[in-house]
């Protein structure tokens, strides 16, 4: 009895230990979307810009062509660093779509990307962050990879650097233009 004492903290220990080094191999970015390879929710969101009649549905993608959906805001530190990246994406001929994400103030994304530019085509604004919950956000940025059918093929929680943009979502937006 005394040696089974002894021996089932250790065994837990141990245990802890392997649990925990199996963690650390991991990517935290690395969220799995229920969306894989299946198609966009069903959604509906009004503009960000002044004057647009339509923002944002998930009837805009799957138009035959891969497509980027990019979730931001203004007050997004890391959508900052990416802005750039999105704005020679633009320049590029990539088709970019944006959600504007629990936005403190009205107007503030419309501000925001007319003082920095904007590389969306459409933008919608999900003031409330629904929009973003059926999609699994949990923070912004994040960008989907939607290929020519409207089905998620990637998610990428974080800035879209040039490495990210080189080595992992222009290989893929290259593939899904390649298949037929």
């Amino acid at each position: 009895m005394k040696r089974l004492l002894f021996i089932l903290p250790v065994v837990g220990f141990v245990a802890l230990l392997a649990v925990f080094f199996l963690g650390l191999g991991r990517d935290p970015r690395a969220l799995p979307s229920a969306f894989l390879d299946k198609p966009l929710p069903a959604f509906t969101v009004g503009p960000v810009r002044p004057g647009d009649t339509v923002g944002l549905s998930n009837t805009d993608f799957g138009k035959g062509e891969p497509m980027l959906l990019n979730v931001f805001a203004s007050w997004c530190g890391p959508c900052r660093v990416e802005h750039p990246v999105l704005m020679r994406l633009k320049s590029e001929g990539v088709i970019i779509h944006g959600l504007d994400w629990k936005e403190r103030s009205p107007g503030a994304g419309f501000r925001w990307l007319s003082q920095n530019g904007d590389p969306y085509v459409r933008v919608g604004d999900d003031p409330t962050g629904r929009t973003g919950i059926e999609f699994g956000v949990a923070g912004v940025p994040e960008t989907f990879v939607i290929d020519k059918q409207g089905r998620v093929r990637y998610r990428h929680v974080g800035a879209v650097t040039p490495e990210v943009w080189e080595q992992k979502l222009a290989p893929l937006m290259a593939k899904l233009r390649s298949e037929s």
